[in-house]
């Protein structure tokens, strides 16, 4: 720049340089942050259809864990975002169990394992008769249900649970 009044250059203060240290150190933590990917491990949910076609094929092998939740009930949101989202949990239940969402509140009828399910008004919003059946009766959301490898009950858990306590839980069956 030129200052016409003292006729002479002004010169801008030199920018400060970051020290190599700094630079050595940001360039550390980008690597690190580029190594930290997101786990886009999802769970493989099935319907209950779904489910039962996997027991009339032969070979099945693994526990059937059900989520049943309803639309309105915020637990079961959370439940979707923080406790289903868990890598660790993802991994273990997509090795270990056949996982299947079904809404308690379903209108359309289904058949599973043999039998037809319908909607009846009852409660709420009514219910799926097959919700019924699964809760024993007991209408709670959200709920697990854990059913053998023939689809035979084996219990029922209602209530919210974070990662930790559906592993928990899921390792004492």
């Amino acid at each position: 720049m030129y200052d016409n009044i003292k006729n002479t250059f002004i010169f801008a203060p030199p920018k400060k340089v970051l020290p190599m240290r700094h630079f050595i150190i940001m360039s550390c933590f980008l690597i690190f942050l580029s190594s930290c990917k997101p786990s886009n491990q999802k769970l493989n949910w099935l319907s209950m259809t779904q489910a039962s076609d996997i027991v009339a094929k032969s070979g099945n092998k693994k526990k059937f864990l059900i989520d049943v939740y309803t639309d309105w009930c915020s637990w079961c949101k959370v439940m979707d975002k923080k406790t289903f989202t868990d890598p660790e949990l993802i991994k273990y239940l997509n090795e270990n169990f056949n996982v299947v969402k079904f809404n308690a509140e379903q209108r359309e009828s289904l058949i599973f394992n043999g039998k037809e399910y319908v909607w009846v008004l009852s409660g709420r919003n009514g219910v799926n008769t097959l919700a019924l059946e699964l809760l024993q009766g007991r209408m709670s959301y959200p709920s697990l249900v854990y059913l053998n490898e023939k689809l035979e009950p084996i219990l029922v858990s209602p209530g919210f649970k974070d990662a930790n306590a559906l592993m928990s839980e899921l390792k004492s069956l």
